[in-house]
């Protein structure tokens, strides 16, 4: 796990067309076919734009990097074969971006308020990856800090093409100074119970015992993904909002495709 809670130009809403807004809500789908069916809004969204900045938004255990990961993979896939016409895609995690361990819990170990303002070095974010990748520029960094040995990360930053695509995953990606960057944005919704389920398959090696995971999630990471929900509401800032609480059968519960770009896509309920 690689973030510092338990696993480690945007288009506004009121910008898309009504049509755009609908037409895939309350739509199943399968968990193989989501990131294709992402992958083709981001082709198109790279035709549009010589930077196209995705974000993929969620709580703790969401599948965010297993979707950003899966739509990495599509996107190269479905971008067409000519050398000329393909366009890079590059990740990255809001994980590189962690604040040294005394800041990120100066408000207590498990300050649910502590987690949402201080897990992160967002002015990092904005002025190292996020702006300097949509502004066009060469070269931009996509890690500054290794929260796993506390320590600040002096790498080199990653050369960008003119044209390309660059997926970011993590947590609070949709607070108000972020939420606007994004040209495709990403929300999966799991419930408190899910996150916390999907914890104890999969944190016991990180955390140790069970109880140390509940500790941990009631205490700080839960509550925190409550407070950003409430202060925030990045599902409803989201582009395009998924129920990923049965991770075989992901629910569309949005689909609205930046400036009408992309398929629309259509199924049954």
């Amino acid at each position: 796990m690689r973030k510092e809670g338990p696993a480690s130009e945007g288009r506004k809403l009121s910008r898309h067309t009504q049509a755009d807004r609908h037409s895939q809500a309350g739509r199943h789908t399968q968990a193989a076919d989501l990131p294709q069916q992402l992958g083709a809004v981001v082709t198109e969204l790279s035709r549009l734009h010589d930077r196209v900045l995705v974000g993929i938004d969620g709580p703790d255990g969401a599948g965010k990097t297993i979707l950003a990961d899966h739509l990495a993979e599509a996107v190269r896939a479905t971008t067409p074969q000519t050398p000329a016409m393909q366009v890079p895609t590059l990740q990255a995690s809001v994980d590189g971006f962690n604040r040294p361990r005394p800041q990120r819990y100066q408000r207590g170990e498990l300050s649910p308020e502590g987690y949402y303002l201080d897990s992160f070095d967002y002015p990092a974010l904005l002025t190292q990856c996020l702006r300097p990748f949509l502004n066009g520029q060469s070269r931009v960094r996509t890690t500054t800090y290794d929260h796993r040995s506390d320590v600040r990360e002096n790498v080199d930053a990653t050369a960008v093409p003119a044209k390309a695509v660059l997926i970011i995953d993590g947590v609070f990606l949709l607070r108000p100074e972020l939420r606007d960057l994004w040209t495709l944005s990403v929300y999966l919704r799991v419930s408190p119970q899910e996150s916390l389920r999907r914890a104890h398959s999969r944190d016991r090696e990180l955390f140790g015992s069970a109880e140390e995971i509940g500790r941990r999630y009631l205490g700080r990471y839960l509550p925190g993904q409550a407070l950003y929900r409430e202060r925030a509401h990045p599902e409803s800032h989201a582009h395009i909002l998924v129920n990923n609480e049965e991770t075989d059968e992901p629910r569309i519960e949005r689909w609205t495709v930046p400036g009408g770009a992309g398929p629309d896509l259509v199924g049954s309920p």
